[in-house]
């Protein structure tokens, strides 16, 4: 296994900040100090921005794109008892159910150890201090590519989900000698324990410049999308998309001639902008403009899509024996409710895909299978308006429930170039599981979708899930780049990058992914 980044070394925090609400209310809001005791609190000077089309509001949840709300951390004079140098006060914000802290420059790494403390809507209660994972941002694109060379990028933590939540307190904990690297999921701290500092801890200089936290409230699905779909079945039928061989492409422009296969979700075009229209017409091979779902196939209805997809692109042997699997049912974006202005206009392609990444989103394990979408909105949002990336990273996502979810636009079916696995997003793709598996393994069902889904995608390109491929890094930690690497076609983020990704436990599953896909596929 290789070896994992130093976890974070750290600075608690508390700067009286408040977020001014959406009435001129009062002149304090409630607050709750760090030993747990309600406290008021003055409403400071606000430096904050708002991204996104939602109004102000303090209570219930409108149907909006969704928003982001920025507050910028700041020094703090030193707290004996925790080491606090930067950080925010208890305080009352408009709602959200995503957080993540952001700073400038994607190429420096945050030394240091990120907790939230965060207010729920429906009970009041503050929770105990959270983890975040600090180290996020090896996520990202190839660094000499044009989406890291846009100057937009920005270095971030992990997004972490927290619920619908209208209060938040965050501290950076000094960690000055890391020792051994560790796994840090999302979870519960206790009170102070851990959050010793004293003299010795770390100071502001040593951290990234320009740190805000972000809150992200992933806003509603348009009106008539669906919230992600049935159960995934067994097995079930429809047909799908030409994979596009090219560098670079624009939209979709072309694809809404083919035609979806018998059993394939009616169109739910409803008013579509032409963007939605475009990352929808990239599957219009499989199903029809604005479906919610692509339907799954049976071995035989897919080995014969294949053919007609890939044509004269197939080898002899596969087109002699084709050894893919059965597709798996697909949410698409406009499935979990992609609001498609947040990301940029075209469509970046790789030539093919030689081998897939394994991830977790490192945004803890406190979801239902319900709220999936609206992580998934919140992810997009993080990465495209805080994180500063041309669409979600992921190139598909999975929920513990085993639903699996279109990612970065551009066709399930297609060599959609995502960022996920910087150095090595050329030829691959790249799956995430939602939640955090450090210490907690993945649901027997996630792991499932996992393998079916790699059966299917890695087939169109006639690759055996439980071979090894060469690929070339694009430069990372890891490997310099231009250095050819012997990867496992189906690998764990961590062995193209140092880092806990995908965390202990969900690394450990990869064996059986192998095996699985390798089985759907025939083999």
């Amino acid at each position: 296994m290789r070896g994992i980044l130093a976890s974070s070394i750290g600075v608690t925090c508390a700067a009286a900040l408040a977020l001014p609400l959406a009435p001129p209310a009062a002149a304090s809001v409630s607050s709750v100090s760090s030993a747990g005791t309600p406290a008021p609190v003055a409403v400071a000077d606000v430096a904050t921005r708002t991204v996104g089309t939602a109004g102000a509001r303090t209570g219930a949840r409108a149907d909006v794109p969704g928003s982001t709300q920025s507050l910028p951390l700041r020094p703090l004079t030193r707290d004996r008892a925790s080491g606090a140098v930067l950080g925010l006060t208890p305080r009352t914000v408009r709602t959200f159910s995503l957080l993540g802290v952001v700073w400038e420059d994607p190429s420096v790494d945050l030394h240091g150890r990120v907790q939230v403390r965060t207010r729920a809507v429906s009970t009041g209660d503050w929770t105990d201090w959270q983890d975040v994972e600090t180290h996020y941002t090896q996520h990202g694109a190839d660094p000499d590519s044009s989406e890291a060379a846009s100057g937009k990028a920005r270095g971030a933590t992990a997004p972490l989900w927290v619920g619908e939540s209208d209060g938040v307190e965050v501290r950076v904990l000094p960690e000055p000698d890391a020792g051994e690297p560790e796994e840090v999921d999302p979870v519960g701290t206790g009170s102070d324990e851990g959050a010793s500092g004293g003299e010795g801890a770390g100071e502001v200089s040593t951290l990234p410049a320009g740190m805000r936290l972000d809150l992200v409230d992933p806003g509603e699905a348009e009106p008539g999308e669906s919230a992600g779909g049935p159960e995934p079945q067994a097995e079930p039928g429809g047909p799908e998309p030409q994979a596009e061989l090219g560098e670079s492409a624009e939209g979709a422009e072309g694809a809404e001639g083919a035609e979806p296969a018998e059993g394939a979700e009616e169109a739910h075009t409803g008013v579509m902008t032409a963007a939605a229209k475009a990352a929808s017409a990239a599957n219009s091979a499989l199903v029809p403009l604005g479906a919610t779902q692509i339907p799954s196939l049976t071995a035989e209805e897919t080995r014969e899509e294949l053919v007609a997809l890939r044509g004269t692109g197939l080898t002899e042997q596969q087109q002699a024996k084709p050894y893919i699997g059965p597709r798996p049912s697909i949410v698409t974006r406009r499935g979990w409710g992609a609001d498609e202005s947040l990301r940029e206009k075209s469509f970046v392609y790789t030539s093919k895909v030689k081998a897939a990444f394994v991830h977790h989103t490192a945004s803890g394990n406190s979801y239902s299978c319900s709220q999936a979408p609206s992580l998934i909105r919140g992810f997009y949002r993080y990465h495209t308006k805080s994180l500063g990336w041309r669409d979600i990273g992921y190139n598909f996502l999975v929920d513990k429930c085993g639903r699996i979810y279109e990612g970065r636009a551009g066709g399930v079916a297609k060599p959609v170039k995502g960022a996920h696995t910087m150095g090595f997003n050329s030829k691959t793709t790249g799956i995430a599981v939602i939640g955090s598996y450090g210490s907690k393994k993945p649901s027997s069902k996630a792991v499932k979708a996992v393998a079916r889904l790699t059966a299917w995608k890695l087939g169109l390109h006639g690759m055996n899930p439980k071979k090894k491929t060469s690929l070339t890094s694009g430069g990372g930690n890891l490997y310099a780049k231009g250095k050819k690497v012997k990867m496992k076609v189906i690998s764990g983020h961590r062995d193209g990058f140092n880092t806990s990704c995908p965390g202990g436990k969900l690394h450990k599953k990869l064996g059986s992914v192998r095996s699985k896909a390798a089985g759907y596929q025939g083999r």
